[in-house]
């Protein structure tokens, strides 16, 4: 349970709501929840027992009484909405992808370190147990050398062309939504390739429905990533080792367990996961740890490798030709 500081919610839709609940059912101090709409910070404080609820995002970073804001605004907004957290003094969780593009990305990151602020990108999956213990397996060598992480995801999106995930204005695609997930998976395991090789295909709104990737490593490794909003897929992953695999449960994002093989393809070790409520409270404990540790980066996602990671996904757009207007 977590008690020792106030947390903010910057933005009111559906991701708000599931990190929300999760902070309050873990005990963490949910103070306030500012919209650009009144009435609907004033709903989703009521829902959620809020205390304050404030009607500009300007007013809800200025509060003294809160110390962490959490962005749950769409990508396209987060970096000014960072920004402006970072500068009114709060430590930041900020929804994943972490802005959108590299430069974005980088200014943040130079901002948040000036501040001495903790900016933790908002990679739910990073910090959840399965993916924990996983590393740590991997780390004690139990299954050899990594050679290659398999990972997709694929789901069915609404297809209203004016709706977040097909308009351009507000950074729909699938890559950036959802792609982010195997590509945050490889780069967890294998590290930022060294060479990217991607192919996608698109909608008349100009956004990536599906997209194909290949990680290249120095060494040989390699990622197979693909992501999809036409069609639904398992949401799989698979860890190639030189002694076995391990088979991630779908949706391997969420709070799941993994089946870990010996290269004799026998069932050597289950992970099961007593899940509690979604999993997103762990990436909250990640930062209220950082703060109290007087430490601005988190081993499971240091803020370097959230720049990089925004930088290998600007190398797949300019492969796919994504351009977003924020690009300019």
């Amino acid at each position: 349970m977590s008690t020792k500081l106030n947390w903010g919610i910057l933005g009111t839709g559906t991701i708000a709501d599931l990190q929300t609940k999760d902070l309050i059912a873990c005990g963490f101090a949910v103070v306030g929840v500012g919209s650009r709409d009144a009435q609907k910070a004033a709903d989703f404080a009521a829902t959620h027992g809020i205390a304050k609820s404030f009607g500009s995002y300007e007013a809800l970073v200025a509060s003294p009484d809160i110390d962490v804001i959490y962005v749950a605004t769409p990508h396209p907004f987060h970096f000014e909405h960072a920004s402006m957290a970072l500068e009114a003094g709060k430590h930041v969780l900020l929804e994943k992808p972490i802005t959108m593009n590299a430069r974005e990305a980088a200014a943040l990151a130079e901002l948040a370190t000036e501040k001495n602020l903790v900016l933790l990108e908002a990679m739910w999956t990073r910090y959840l147990p399965h993916m924990v213990q996983i590393r740590s397996d991997i780390s004690a060598g139990l299954i050899g050398e990594v050679r290659s992480v398999i990972a997709d995801f694929s789901a069915l999106f609404p297809t209203d062309p004016l709706g977040r995930h097909l308009n351009l204005q507000l950074g729909g695609g699938a890559l950036l939504d959802i792609g982010i997930y195997p590509i945050s998976l490889a780069v967890d395991l294998l590290g930022i390739p060294e060479k990217v090789f991607a192919s996608a295909s698109m909608t008349t709104t100009q956004v990536d429905k599906n997209v194909s990737m290949i990680f290249d490593y120095p060494t040989g490794q390699q990622a197979l990533l693909h992501c999809s909003m036409d069609s639904a897929g398992a949401i799989s992953a698979t860890i190639l080792g030189t002694q076995g695999r391990i088979e991630v449960d779908a949706p391997f994002f969420e709070q799941v367990g993994y089946k870990r093989y010996n290269q004799d393809l026998e069932l050597a070790a289950e992970f099961k996961v007593d899940a509690v409520g979604r999993g997103m409270q762990f990436q909250a404990f990640e930062l209220e740890r950082l703060v109290a540790a007087n430490q601005l980066q988190s081993p499971m996602l240091p803020l370097a490798q959230s720049v990089e990671i925004m930088e290998v996904l600007d190398h797949i757009r300019s492969q796919i030709g994504l351009i977003y207007p924020s690009d300019y």
